[in-house]
């Protein structure tokens, strides 16, 4: 019974590293569907061709959330109106029990995100979120209360989905982030 386990893990662990491959030439390889605010059902690729900034959050985070949610809106301030419109937010949530379409909804308009450029989204597959966590570093583990701990990041995609840029600093933007994002939309025109 030990060596067909042994065998099974070793096989997960190959198509886990496969699949970090794969995510590593551009995370819009891999096959990830997306439920939106608006209730619709997109794919991870559809992003394609535009940078995006990309983090993972939950809609009922008391603290660190609501301050990634403003760190995102302080970075797109910094940017010239040009850039800021060219780009793309996708905020895909850790908690896809509680954050529906309706929830993320009220999310996207308690924050006043403009709808042309943020995605507020939770994965369509209930094991999708995990792989996704796993595909952008980002950990998390849901507590006995129902909250969340998990790592707060911003990572910026090229037009091709490969990261370029990450920062985990929360209140006033990171300089370098801001600079990187910036120079990833102008090379992107």
């Amino acid at each position: 019974m030990r060596v067909p386990g042994k065998w099974l893990l070793l096989l997960l662990i190959a198509g886990m590293s496969a699949l970090a491959q794969a995510a590593e030439e551009s995370l819009y390889s891999m096959d990830f569907a997306l439920e939106t605010e608006a209730g619709e059902t997109k794919m991870l690729a559809g992003h394609e061709g535009k940078p995006v900034l990309v983090s993972m959050f939950y809609s009922h985070c008391p603290h660190v959330c609501p301050m990634l949610v403003n760190t995102i809106q302080q970075v797109e301030r910094q940017l010239a109106p040009e850039q800021r419109e060219r780009l793309q937010v996708l905020m895909i949530s850790v908690d896809p029990e509680r954050d529906t379409p309706e929830v993320l909804a009220g999310m996207a308009r308690d924050y006043r995100v403009d709808a042309s450029r943020w995605t507020l989204a939770r994965a369509a597959e209930a094991d999708d979120t995990r792989m996704l966590a796993a595909l952008l570093d980002i950990r998390y583990r849901k507590l006995p209360d129902g909250e969340f701990n998990h790592t707060s990041a911003m990572i910026l995609l090229d037009e091709q989905g490969r990261e370029v840029a990450r920062s985990g600093k929360l209140g006033k933007p990171d300089p370098e982030f801001v600079a990187r994002v910036a120079k990833t939309l102008r090379s992107a025109q």
